[in-house]
């Protein structure tokens, strides 16, 4: 048995090696022969992403998220549904999401109360305006010390029109930390009509598609008539690159999502003990070329795509990050600069690599067309952004919540190009600003997309050595 095969059930136990082994029977190979190529939109090829992913990002990345300014993520799981009458929360326990405990909240990470100011910015004539900085104390928390007092002015600065998300009021009561490493993202059984009515309304609301175009969303849904779904990839690529870019990253998104349900799946139970691994027949059945009527592979060249919008973000951003007045503040100096030079390390990987997608060719018409094209793009995206809060499951609600507001803000990014660049050295910039919040998101959701991309080398992995 081979080695790549042995460290891809290592630590699973077992009846997790039984589970693969049973499992490996049923499959053929079919992801090495079809995920590769060009990636459709742009000018960068599969093997050359799986590669830059393994050696470069992965390994960093997964380091990243363990910090403690990346760990601790804060979010309201208890927003109503805006669209429908509730459905009910899932019961299954997995669904569970355990949130932190202030005492065990790094101290400067804690909104408001905890963050210290300086000395200016205590003054008695500045009460006022110090009370609407602890108000808001998410977003100074991404500043160093000595730059509160600059950050006061800014904090009037309303920046809604550049969001791409419905941001939680991380100054509700029902808003809650929650220690990412200890909730961790995983198939909980959430499955069923609930779940089905997310995604259906993603797509069947939001994606610039008429009703009567169908796209098969789940392979096992009735069919309707000899339609197989080509009708919807033949209306799909007569549009815009605008509307096909934003059809790609729900794709990609909800692929990533699905990988991450296989990769970490509830193989067994004994005696109250988990057993969580790689499920190869749920993988097959969400991606098999068969199974899936072709929609398998479309879908994972729709993950490597929103890897790449994801990766142009974070060298896009880089600068904002660079500047002296930007610390990854949780209160332990010595911890915070280690967390930033890694994650310095990572945009500078992420800015070698040779080629980016090209988001100057979107939005690039006349500039009245293009300006309500990118409102609308915006618009349906925030959209997404609430449907979240409909998700019935409070762990998938929670990592669902994440991974859109991380895409969101990268979006925010690629069109804030103009606004980064003329960021000042040694204070905050009116022009262009990351609330934690946001910083949290976009680097998690990009390690989980990594991550779906690593796994998906495991599978490979684990199809071409079966026997």
């Amino acid at each position: 048995m081979s080695p790549g095969f042995l460290r891809a059930v290592a630590g699973q136990g077992a009846a997790a090696a039984v589970q693969l082994l049973v499992t490996l029977g049923f499959l053929s190979s079919l992801v090495k022969t079809q995920v590769t190529g060009v990636l459709d939109d742009c000018l960068c090829d599969i093997d050359s992403i799986d590669n830059f992913n393994t050696y470069k990002i992965f390994p960093k990345i997964k380091k990243l998220q363990e910090r403690d300014y990346f760990r601790y993520y804060k979010v309201n799981l208890k927003r109503p549904c805006p669209f429908w009458a509730e459905d009910g929360h899932c019961s299954i326990k997995d669904c569970h999401v355990e949130p932190c405990p202030e005492s065990k909240i790094p101290v400067g990470i804690k909104a408001g109360r905890s963050n210290k100011y300086s000395q200016a910015a205590n003054n008695t004539k500045e009460l006022d305006d110090c009370e609407q900085a602890n108000k808001l104390g998410a977003i100074n928390s991404t500043l160093s010390n000595e730059s509160k007092e600059a950050f006061i002015d800014w904090a009037r600065y309303d920046d809604s029109q550049d969001h791409f998300c419905e941001l939680d009021d991380e100054r509700s009561p029902a808003a809650q930390y929650v220690d990412l490493l200890l909730n961790p993202e995983r198939y909980t059984g959430y499955k069923g009509s609930s779940a089905w009515r997310v995604w259906n309304s993603i797509y069947e609301e939001n994606c610039f598609k008429p009703r009567s175009v169908y796209r098969p969303l789940n392979p096992l849904a009735p069919s309707r008539g000899e339609d197989n779904g080509e009708s919807f990839y033949t209306w799909l690529e007569g549009l815009c690159l605008e509307k096909r870019v934003f059809y790609k990253l729900i794709s990609g998104l909800h692929a990533s999502i699905n990988l991450h349900l296989c990769a970490n799946y509830l193989l067994e139970e004994t005696w109250g003990k988990p057993s969580w691994g790689p499920n190869i027949k749920e993988f097959k059945r969400r991606f098999d070329t068969v199974e899936t009527k072709g929609e398998g592979p479309r879908r994972l060249k729709n993950l490597y795509f929103l890897y790449l919008i994801e990766l142009r973000a974070l060298s896009k951003v880089a600068p904002y990050f660079e500047r002296s007045i930007v610390d990854l503040y949780t209160g332990n100096l010595e911890d915070d600069a280690d967390t930033k030079t890694l994650l310095l390390s990572i945009f500078q990987d992420t800015k070698s690599f040779p080629m980016h997608f090209d988001e100057k060719s979107m939005f690039a018409g006349d500039k009245k067309g293009a300006k309500s094209l990118k409102e609308e793009f915006r618009l349906h995206f925030k959209n997404i952004s609430r449907i979240m809060d409909c998700v019935g499951c409070d762990k998938c609600r929670l990592w669902g919540k994440l991974q859109t507001q991380g895409l969101g803000t990268a979006l925010k990014i690629l069109f804030s190009e103009k606004e980064i660049q003329k960021l000042p050295e040694n204070s905050p910039s009116k022009g262009f600003q990351l609330t934690r919040q946001e910083i949290v998101a976009l680097l998690n959701a990009f390690g989980r997309l990594s991550t779906s991309i690593r796994e998906l080398q495991n599978f490979k992995a684990l199809l071409q050595h079966r026997r």
